[in-house]
């Protein structure tokens, strides 16, 4: 067998979770919420408004659905015994978790780009100004931001040898990453460790980048300059170049490949036994 037919398989088995569809439909819901209240109480409303809040929410949200599809995709195999059966097929180590990511990826994926083509059919229906540019970039940057946590979970997934374990760890990457990120502390722990504790005299934006290479989130968020016109809602024009959006995708594919590749190299030196 091989990566693809690992994925097949895999396909096969998460379809039939219905908490993976639930949550993606919420993001659906949530989508033509945001883009219906948008153009109300507006005599010339654009989209821009409620694609701003909808980075808000899937700041947060993008994550759970993430998580939710892929935390159990290795780690739920080898508490089951399942997993054996799959390496004497024959597959490799790599291969499973390969086969997991693609399977998880192509899901989440689909939520979101279905959220994203309801939102545009709405967006040209009920807008004057539908700004389907930004909608485009919007689409992709989270798309990307989704797989980000899809291959943390994974990877998180595939160095755990239990389900507890792969859910503690993922809820545990969920706080750190996104809700203290959303919330503030994050940045100011890594204020008081860089110039406090260390001493450095790092700069704001300094310490901004370091926040992305800690949060997912966080690069998300700032690689919405990409997306967003300047100056709107307070976007500032002047960011030094490892603050640009395009510094910030570079950020967010290093999260797509780093984890992945560490939960791999885990999961070939793991006992089964």
């Amino acid at each position: 067998m091989s990566t693809l037919a690992v994925a097949k398989k895999d396909f096969l088995d998460v379809r039939r979770t219905k908490i993976v569809w639930f949550v993606g439909a919420l993001y659906v819901a949530f989508m033509a919420m945001l883009v219906y209240f948008g153009q109300n109480g507006r005599p010339d409303p654009t989209i821009l408004n409620a694609l701003w809040n909808l980075t808000a929410v899937g700041a947060m949200f993008i994550p759970l659905i993430a998580l939710v599809t892929a935390y159990l995709a290795v780690a739920g195999e080898r508490e089951s015994g399942g997993i054996k059966y799959m390496l004497s097929i024959p597959n490799s180590r790599r291969d499973v978790v390969l086969g997991k990511f693609v399977t998880r990826t192509a899901i989440v994926s689909a939520s979101i780009l279905v959220a994203f083509l309801i939102g545009g059919a709405l967006t040209l229906a009920w807008y004057p100004s539908p700004e389907m540019d930004t909608f485009a970039v919007m689409t992709a940057l989270t798309v990307l931001y989704a797989l980000t946590y899809v291959a943390v979970a994974i990877g998180i997934s595939a160095a755990t040898a239990s389900r507890s374990r792969a859910m503690g760890g993922s809820i545990a990457f969920f706080f750190v990453t996104s809700v203290l990120n959303v919330f503030g502390p994050l940045q100011l722990a890594i204020d008081y460790v860089l110039n406090d504790l260390a001493g450095l005299d790092v700069s704001m934006y300094q310490i901004t980048f370091v926040q992305t290479l800690v949060s997912p989130t966080s690069a998300y968020v700032n690689s919405t300059g990409l997306a967003f016109p300047e100056g709107f809602r307070g976007i500032p024009g002047d960011l030094p170049w490892f603050l640009q959006g395009e510094v910030m995708v570079v950020v967010m594919l290093g999260w797509l490949v780093v984890p992945l590749a560490l939960g791999i190299w885990q999961f070939e030196r793991a006992d089964l036994g």
